[in-house]
Parts: structure tokens; sequence; C-alpha cells
């Protein structure tokens, strides 16, 4: 499987547009293609979506295949669709979080109040989010782990895909290091509009061997070390070099004709999704043992 660009964006939870100077835990877009790569810095989730959005369109126009791999989980452990949607399939999570979701364009957004009323629907409670930040209150969302029982939920605490890709945490953690829940509630509803454009496909969820985009969950700390040593040695943040060194990784591999061996996905994918990559991080490592050199701008369109 080839594509002509690989697009990855770093997605962000924050609540209040990210700081102009200091770049760190904002959004970052990574792009590369033939002609080399370039990134780009958004202080807000609606910045980043139009930009993603304008990507897609040009590559559609120019008659380019494109992968865009996105930062965050796109599903939860399996029984989690079917208890909030009545359907086991993740899309079905997406369009609902598309209509429960309030995401501003100054990045303010009702995630906590939605994960309360998620847990408020799931009996059985409390759980299954938990965490949030420390002088807040929200009946009904847990700010610790600690009485939550996600086996009397009929829930795990991670997908499968998580399990095999540690440090990898759960979906239902949204806030404190590592989390990734907060970002997943509100990615999920720009899955959603992705998902709605001509020509896009979203793995492991639709057919992508024809598909002129493709859209994938990547999880960048498959290759932590390689962005660590970026990051000390540009002195750049350590999204920026997550997203330049992933999309180099993915489009040379693709190139070099041994991209069809990350689309492994099993049973409980069309349920749960699947990291692309997932357990293969000594391959993507290994696509970037040639040198190479990244620009802030050039091919790939802004």
């Amino acid at each position: 499987m080839r594509f002509d660009r690989v697009i990855v964006a770093d997605w962000s939870a924050a609540n209040l547009p990210t700081s102009a100077r200091h770049r760190a835990n904002a959004i970052w877009i990574g792009c590369h293609d033939a002609e080399g790569g370039a990134e780009w810095h958004h202080r807000t989730r609606a910045e980043g979506e139009a930009q993603l959005g304008a990507l897609i369109d040009a590559a559609r126009a120019a008659g380019q295949r494109l992968l865009l791999g996105l930062d965050f989980a796109f599903g939860y452990p399996r029984g989690f669709a079917a208890a909030l949607t009545g359907e086991a399939r993740a899309p079905a999570v997406w369009r609902w979080l598309a209509a429960a979701i309030e995401d501003g364009p100054d990045n303010r957004n009702n995630r906590f109040a939605v994960a309360a009323q998620i847990n408020a629907l799931i009996p059985g409670g409390p759980g299954p989010f938990w965490s949030h930040p420390s002088k807040q209150s929200w009946p009904g969302l847990p700010p610790r782990r600690e009485g939550i029982d996600l086996a009397a939920l009929g829930l795990a605490a991670t997908r499968v895909t998580e399990a095999l890709a540690p440090p990898a945490k759960s979906p239902f953690m949204l806030f404190n290091p590592g989390a990734v829940g907060s970002q997943s509630l509100l990615g999920q509803p720009m899955l959603h509009r992705l998902s709605q454009r001509p020509g896009v496909a979203v793995w492991p969820f639709d057919p992508v061997e024809e598909a002129p985009v493709v859209v994938a969950e990547v999880y960048p700390s498959l290759l932590a070390g390689p962005v660590a040593r970026l990051a000390l040695a540009e002195e750049i943040p350590a999204d920026q070099a997550q997203v330049r060194l992933l999309s180099r990784a993915l489009w040379r591999l693709g190139q070099e004709g041994r991209l069809a061996a990350l689309w492994q996905a099993p049973d409980p994918a069309p349920e749960e999704g699947w990291i692309l990559g997932c357990g293969q991080a000594a391959l993507l490592a290994s696509a970037l043992a040639e040198p190479a050199v990244a620009v802030e701008a050039g091919p790939c369109p802004a």
C-alpha cells in the first residue's frame, strides 16, 4: 500500500488556546512526501481541523493518495459502543459524540460534562470515565479510578491494541499525565466529520485498499527513542518531533513496499479500533535509519 503524502496530527485537549510561544502540548501537524517534510503548529482544535480539511481537499484536487494519522483513540473497549449507542461499532460512538460535544473556536468545551453524562447512562457505575482537574467537581465523574469496577460494567480498562502498546493509557482516563481520554472525546467528533467527506475511509472500519484518503489511528510513542533524541538535538517540542518522524517513517515504508505489514488488526478492531503499527515499533524505527532533513515549509501545502 503506497501513499503520495502522509500527514500525522498530534491532537490536544486544551481548554483555552495554547501558547503562541511555548508550543508544547499543542496541536502539531506533520507532513511528508517525495519532496520532504513540513510541520505546522495550531493553538486551537478549530484551526487544526480546518487545516486537515484543506490538506485533504488539496490532495484530492491533485489526484494524490493521502494517509492521515490521528493521535487519539478511535474507539473504546469492547462493550462500550453497544452500551452507549445500541450498536457494537465505534463509528456509532463518533456520531453520538458529534451531537453531544460542544467545542468552541477558543477550545472551550464540555468534555467533562459529557463524560459524566455517559457515566450516568451506563448502569452499574460509577464509571467508566474518571479523572478531572483537582479543583473541579463533576457529579458522577470520579476524580480517580479507585472505586470504579469496570468488570461490573462489562468493560476492560484498555482496548486490545493499548494492551499491546505500552505505555498507552486507558481511553476512559481523562486527566493527568499520559491521559488520552480527553483528546479522544474531543477528537472523535472530528473523526465523524472527516468520515463523511467523499473519498475518505477510516481504518479498520472501512475498506481502504482503493480509498483516495485513508484515516488511521496512530501512536507516536512507538517511536519514543528517536523522538526524544530529535527533540533534544534540535530543541523542539516532543510533539513536533513526533509528527515529523512518524509521518516520515510511514511515507518511507510505503515507498519501500513495507507498509502492508502495519495493516494488521484482529477481531475486536471493528468495535474498538486499532493503532496503525501496533507491535511494529521496530519496523517503524527501521524506516528512520537513513538521515533526512525536514523543512519548516515547502512541498506539503499549508
